[in-house]
């Protein structure tokens, strides 16, 4: 080896984006608000030791308080994050991010292929080998990389914390020598991965709590978390662990039924949605108009138009004395544990895109990565 070879060499050992083996790319979040990151240093250090190198945008932890140095801790690079074989995000990527993708390159992360057309369009138009979280099938082998439902999990939880927070009431049943104090009544409409959270958070803190979807199979896990099931008489059951669309005549049965029902509950968190579509609606107006003042609505459906009539994503009002609350991203607000959570999930999905040598080569006969990739080969899949 020449002079000039070997210092050619040490440049090169000494430079943190110069890759000897596939790198992955944790860059930093720039949506209004969203304080998650990719990947933890934890889970870092599980990709090093397979052989993977690792770079992280300067900055990239700070929403969820994780520093540069305790990435490098882990044993990853601080450099560009953006010229990985595999670039991980948890929103999508804004115009400006596209831009900054090369064609060849992987993108993970929660990219709304049923709503984001013009995004993702945009990927594919850009070569970039695009995998969606929310594509991810819902089958036992993919457990570990479902993170619709780990952050569902997060939402769950932190929609009753939001919920106490503006009720007037306590939660639990309290017996004080002024008296005895009823616990808060709790109906959480929709009883997917975010709803039994609910469940099971508002029956810790003390609340008389039920549940209601339209898939009368989940009346068991409602009653599992010590809630009690209210039956409507509805079957909805759809596809894929979630609920179809239903029929005109359904939905007013439901609503009626509903709206009956309502008036009676002290808090409200409704969690429904169908994927591709709107937020069905299951809280009218008369509902809330029914409900004692100072009672709380929490409605998880904001993103895509809200399950109560009288919701405005993203605010907090107050309509005939019952204050309604719809939060956007709750996950990210509790950015140190659904990043844990997300990092596992991505983790997982990254190795499945590994052979056994080590080389980054997705195999698509796999029925997870094939319906993860929603862009690949400048097409849309």
């Amino acid at each position: 080896m020449t002079t000039g070879e070997l210092k050619e060499s040490i440049e090169e050992e000494r430079s943190p984006t110069v890759s000897r083996h596939p790198s992955v790319g944790i860059v930093r979040e720039t949506n209004d608000g969203e304080r998650r990151v990719a990947l933890v240093p934890k889970v870092v250090t599980t990709l090093i030791g397979k052989r993977l190198d690792v770079i992280v945008e300067p900055g990239a932890g700070q929403g969820a308080l994780i520093s540069d140095e305790l990435y490098k801790e882990a044993g990853a690079a601080i450099g560009d994050a953006w010229s990985a074989d595999v670039v991980l995000k948890v929103a999508a990527p804004s115009p400006e991010e596209t831009a900054r993708l090369r064609s060849g390159q992987k993108l993970i992360g929660f990219l709304a292929p049923r709503t984001n057309e013009t995004g993702i369009a945009a990927l594919a138009a850009a070569g970039v080998e695009a995998y969606a979280v929310e594509a991810i099938p819902r089958i036992s082998r993919a457990q570990v990389m479902d993170a619709l439902s780990s952050q569902a999990n997060v939402a769950g939880y932190k929609a009753v914390i939001v919920a106490a927070s503006e009720s007037t009431r306590y939660f639990p049943m309290l017996t004080t020598a002024a008296g005895t104090v009823k616990p808060a009544t709790v109906l959480v409409l929709g009883v997917g991965v975010a709803g039994l959270q609910a469940l099971a958070t508002a029956k810790r803190l003390g609340g008389r709590v039920t549940g209601y979807d339209v898939r009368p199979e989940v009346a068991d896990q409602v009653r599992s978390v010590g809630a009690q099931w209210l039956d409507l008489g509805i079957d909805a059951a759809g596809e894929g662990g979630y609920a179809r669309q239903l029929t005109e005549d359904e939905r007013a049965q439901q609503q009626q039924a509903l709206e009956d029902a309502i008036k009676g509950f002290d808090v409200v968190i409704t969690t429904a949605l169908v994927p591709g579509r709107p937020a069905p609606r299951l809280v009218t107006a008369a509902a809330v108009e029914g409900m004692k003042p100072g009672s709380v609505i929490v409605d998880l459906a904001g993103e895509t138009g809200g399950n109560c009539e009288l919701t405005e994503p993203g605010r907090t009002v107050v309509r005939h004395g019952v204050t309604i609350c719809s939060p956007l991203n709750l996950p990210a607000t509790m950015p140190e544990h659904a990043s844990e959570l997300y990092s596992k999930n991505v983790g997982a999905l990254i190795e499945l895109m590994f052979d056994e040598n080590g080389v980054l080569a997705p195999d698509f006969d796999d029925e997870i990565l094939s319906a993860a990739c929603v862009t690949r080969q400048a097409v849309v899949v």
